[in-house]
């Protein structure tokens, strides 16, 4: 799979690789991303490079072929997608010249980063999971992301995932902000519907990676938005419990919801932070 990477900040020391969510793409890193360094340059750390690949079928990355995605189940669903993804995001790591790093994901992200734990933990300094979780879709949810695939490829439209931008009565303020609904209402209305529907068919194919937390032997971060209706924090409180071998911090974010990484980026970074101060120090 071809992916197109961002290099948003330079350095020597171990990097960070940051993997967004569904159904927007790299920039909804960018604010996090300036936090992080200017964070970890006032706590005195060695620089380190980020790095904000965009998902297959992501901002600037094209869809995969048929052939590129693997195997699929009956109802289409992608179900070797999500490891050779994650074999591609290992691929850029090593072009890039590195043996190791501090791997983020937040939602979708997630399922990439456990995925790269499962089939490559000698590549793995560091973990953090953001508003995420590790198991496989229910057959409801699994039913559901093939019905938006469908639609986005039936109708060549991001109208199915419009829904992602608005705000209920119990999300952040910051969600229910007029800027926020501007800004990730954009972004949406950027990817490409056939992204969309390629990202969503290779999430329901995904299986369960629990077995992964307790061979976990890196240092882990664990965010979760109080207001995540997803991923809450008494839902990622048993991901934290799985993580038995290692050193895990736990962070809930007050006032914030499913995109926490977007919604309070400096809480975020300061939490990513700390888990690049334990790599360096490890």
């Amino acid at each position: 799979m071809k992916i197109i990477n961002h290099v948003l900040y330079s350095g020597t020391a171990v990097p960070v690789v940051l993997i967004h969510a569904f159904p927007v793409d790299h920039r909804m890193w960018l604010t996090c991303a300036r936090h992080l360094t200017q964070q970890a340059e006032e706590a005195g750390l060695e620089s380190f490079s980020v790095y904000a690949p965009d998902m297959p079928g992501a901002g600037l990355s094209p869809v995969p072929s048929l052939q590129d995605s693997g195997a699929r189940d009956a109802d289409g669903a992608y179900y070797q997608a999500l490891d050779l993804l994650a074999e591609s995001y290992v691929d850029i790591l090593s072009a890039l010249g590195h043996q190791k790093a501090i791997w983020v994901g937040l939602s979708m992200g997630g399922y990439v980063t456990a995925a790269i734990q499962r089939l490559h933990p000698e590549c793995v300094a560091g973990l953090a999971f953001c508003d995420t979780n590790v198991v496989a879709d229910t057959p409801d949810s699994k039913v559901n992301r093939m019905r938006v695939a469908q639609l986005c490829e039936q109708e060549d439209s991001v109208r199915e995932v419009m829904s992602f931008a608005q705000p209920t009565e119990h999300d952040s303020t910051i969600k229910r902000s007029s800027e926020f609904v501007a800004m990730f209402s954009a972004w949406i209305k950027d990817q490409n519907p056939a992204g969309i529907a390629w990202r969503e068919r290779m999430a329901a194919g995904r299986p369960d990676q629990s077995e992964i937390l307790p061979e976990v032997t890196a240092p882990v971060a664990v965010i979760s938005g109080e207001l995540d209706p997803s991923s809450p924090p008494e839902r990622m409180a048993s991901l934290v419990q799985g993580l038995t071998a290692t050193e895990r911090m736990f962070t809930t974010i007050a006032n914030c919801g499913h995109f926490s990484a977007v919604e309070h980026p400096d809480t975020v970074a300061r939490a990513l932070v700390e888990l690049v101060q334990r790599v360096q120090e490890s």
